[in-house]
């Protein structure tokens, strides 16, 4: 998708659509959709890429959310935000919700993909 400001608004709805009809749990869903809105953001703010791509993947137990963008830009590195901050949490949540998980290069030339593993919890 191009990169743009409704981008991460798109890709929360277009994850919870794929999401839903795979009977994801929606405690799982919710997750995914926070997780992708944060690394989708920091792909817009970040890089100098003309779009983004999203995936989704099952893997078992399992949600992979991969967000590849084709920018350069700084290594995804959790940051630590002062109280009166109004960014800078992003990374913390995706850690807080993933089990695992991390940055490699694109496959395909420049830019790089920014994952997380999210388990599949339903609700007990």
């Amino acid at each position: 998708m191009p990169a743009v400001e409704t981008s991460p608004a798109e890709a929360r709805r277009r994850a919870r659509h794929q999401l839903l009809e795979w009977h994801t749990p929606l405690e799982t869903c919710d997750n995914a959709q926070l997780v992708i809105s944060e690394l989708v953001t920091n792909a817009l703010r970040h890089t100098d890429s003309a779009s983004v791509g999203c995936e989704l993947e099952l893997l078992g137990g399992l949600l992979r959310v991969a967000v590849a963008s084709e920018g350069r830009g700084p290594r995804h590195t959790p940051t630590v935000a002062g109280p009166q901050d109004e960014g800078g949490r992003g990374l913390l949540l995706v850690c807080a919700l993933a089990s695992v998980w991390g940055v490699r290069p694109r496959d395909a030339g420049r830019g790089h993909v920014v994952w997380a593993d999210l388990p599949l919890v339903s609700a007990a």
